[in-house]
């Protein structure tokens, strides 16, 4: 049975067992509320000018903590949290006066965000402590030392020590010493925290309406398959990265030979950062046509003596150029964009800060002259430009259209400004003019962004599904490490480079499970952003293979952007959809026309060289947790019935 089939079945079976228990539960209107639209919305007007005051304060408090870590500022930061989640809690009781059946919908949207509280539904108590656990966890992060057993002054953080071990190393030993220190000093203190965070979080969910918190992030989407839907994208791009995993595999194990086997998994440390998730620092080590134009421009860059000041502006020229907004000068003077050298403890990890009050957008990094930040800067500034556009919204309005909204926009803009097309225009002139212009090059540069796409989808899904699983109670916590583990065989085809058991925790290695953020967002956004870099080429006029588009100068393009940006969260998500690509759901279809000539290149190779595709499944081949036979078999009698 395939996953989303299982996922179907058991929801199916679910759904029918609570219909039995709940019978009819249709609320009848308490006689007592206000269906007084004026009045709610003259409440809403209200609404917006207290947030704004409110979250800002909150924001500046988080701000302050990100940038420099201390106990006094964490200590704000959760007084801060605190005062947000009283003000959630007043809205949510001021909007449950109101009967909104007969509300226009654009008003019933509104209150329904508002009573939507997040961890602000918590006692108090329990708001500072969830911020509290989410906070240290963050520190060890941000934070964590790994020392040389015979060297133990010499010591590394993630950035830049390890992470520079990580993206360009080929020693072994060196490379397992980074990824196995790294989860020692941060992983293993972070799970008896993250334990008392799964609690705190599941509370949240359920006071909000939900089973747990993996439902509850899921229902931003506003869709009851969505899960099955993640699992029908991964079944349509696996094909490609089997290609593209099987390439990866044989070109690791002529440099680490016995330790990367040519028909299992790839070991993870392998994999060009610290988690494995993004594959591009290893695209050195695998390009096809060494003999073609370097198509990253790290150096150029380098001889050109830019600086993060004038990677960010060169960014900011390229909005400019679609007819979109440029940030204003409060963005230059407050944000964070180099890592400061006053010895501060910082999180480098890059954010684009909306900070509540309609005016005030900032961006966070540790920005190097690299490539990779080039592409890092031109996303972040996607998310700017995202908070900036819809900042005249409402405030309940003032998010993406969904999670993966966000950062599509921000990778859409990444896909075009690495074109060689766009770092050969004579206004960028990072390339040699006319570079890109033939087959060779074109195939280094498509497998250099399947790297950093492609190679990241089944990492997304995987991280998503253990967290689905943790917060559900599928898998008990001495279980967490082994189900973390067999997720990575089972979709990603990696492995550990070392042993691994209950007493380590790598998932609380990873920067977005200790903050608490949702990662399906993530995989879609890789998908729906070939979508939206599809219909903005075409408004852009683009003729020609679609990897080869760059929309820069299109005012066309800009405004058909810029038409679906403004929406913020004001439509449903389809609604948004729409309004930019004509179609109102989620397709591999653009993502895999845009990388068909590669994947043609792929089978090729991998047949001459002999290749077997994939990769083992656990000894269970289970990709959802373990269901007894019996729910099984009910399921099924279920699902037949129901058929």
């Amino acid at each position: 049975m395939s996953p989303a089939l299982l996922f179907k079945c058991l929801s199916l079976l679910l759904l029918g067992l609570i219909s039995v228990q709940a019978g009819s539960s249709i609320r009848q209107a308490d006689s007592g509320l206000s269906t007084d639209q004026d009045e709610a919305k003259k409440f809403l007007r209200s609404y917006t000018k207290q947030a704004e005051v409110i979250f800002y304060a909150g924001a500046l408090a988080s701000w302050r903590y990100n940038t420099n870590i201390t106990a006094y500022n964490q200590q704000k930061d959760v007084e801060a949290s605190l005062v947000s989640a009283a003000f959630r809690q007043e809205a949510y009781q001021n909007a449950s006066r109101f009967d909104v059946t007969d509300f226009d919908e654009d008003v019933k949207r509104q209150f329904k965000e508002i009573k939507d509280i997040g961890t602000a539904a918590l006692e108090p108590s329990k708001v500072e402590e969830y911020n509290n656990v989410v906070n240290t966890m963050t520190d060890n992060y941000s934070t964590g030392t790994v020392c040389k057993e015979d060297q133990p002054t010499d010591c590394m953080q993630l950035e830049p020590g390890l992470a520079e071990i990580m993206a360009t190393s080929r020693d072994w030993d060196e490379l397992v010493w980074a990824w196995k220190g790294f989860r020692d000093q941060v992983g293993v203190p972070n799970k008896p925290l993250y334990k008392d965070f799964v609690k705190l979080a599941n509370e949240a969910a359920v006071a909000n309406g939900h089973d747990d918190m993996g439902a509850y992030w899921r229902s931003e989407y506003e869709s009851d398959t969505i899960i099955d839907k993640a699992y029908e994208i991964y079944d349509e791009i696996l094909p490609l990265y089997k290609q593209l995993h099987a390439y990866v595999r044989r070109t690791m194990h002529k440099t680490h030979g016995s330790k990367v086997d040519v028909k299992g998994y790839i070991p993870s440390c392998l994999l060009g950062d610290m988690w494995g998730r993004f594959w591009g620092n290893i695209y050195p080590q695998l390009v096809p046509f060494p003999d073609r134009p370097n198509i990253d421009v790290t150096d150029a860059m380098v001889a050109k003596n830019y600086n993060p000041r004038k990677m960010f502006e060169l960014a900011d020229d390229f909005f400019a150029s679609l007819g979109l907004l440029r940030v204003k000068p409060i963005f230059w003077n407050n944000s964070m964009i180099e890592r400061p050298t006053d010895g501060r403890n910082v999180v480098c990890h890059p954010t684009a800060w909306d900070m509540g009050n309609g005016e005030d957008f900032r961006v966070k990094m540790c920005t190097e002259v690299t490539m990779d930040f080039f592409q890092t800067i031109h996303h972040e500034l996607g998310h700017t430009q995202y908070q900036m556009q819809y900042s005249d919204q409402p405030y309940p309005f003032r998010d993406g259209a969904n999670g993966a909204f966000h950062e599509a926009v921000g990778e859409v803009m990444t896909l075009s400004i690495s074109t060689p097309t766009h770092l050969s225009h004579p206004d960028i002139g990072l390339l040699a003019e006319g570079t890109g212009l033939d087959n060779e090059t074109d195939i280094n540069f498509l497998l250099k962004t399947a790297l950093n796409t492609i190679g990241t989808l089944p990492f997304s899904l995987a991280l998503d599904q253990w967290r689905w699983d943790v917060f559900a109670g599928a898998i008990s916590e001495d279980k967490w490490t082994e189900r973390w583990w067999q997720l990575k065989h089972d979709l990603v085809g990696t492995e550990a480079p070392v042993p691994r058991t209950e007493d380590d925790f790598d998932p609380g290695a990873m920067y977005h499970i200790v903050v608490a953020y949702p990662f399906l967002g993530y995989y879609i956004r890789t998908i729906i952003q070939f979508q939206f870099q599809k219909a903005l080429c075409e408004a852009a006029g683009h003729t020609g293979p679609l990897h080869r588009c760059d929309f820069y100068k299109s005012q066309a393009a800009g405004t058909k952007l810029s038409d679906m940006l403004k929406l913020g969260t004001s439509k449903p998500w389809p609604d948004a959809m729409e309004a930019i690509t004509g179609q109102r759901s989620m397709s591999a279809d653009a993502i895999n026309a845009y990388f068909a000539p590669l994947m043609t290149w792929l089978q090729e190779t991998n047949q001459k060289n002999g290749e077997q595709l994939g990769w083992p499944a656990t000894d269970n081949g289970a990709i959802l947790p373990n269901v007894s036979l019996v729910m099984l078999v009910l399921c099924l009698l279920v699902t037949t019935r129901l058929l």
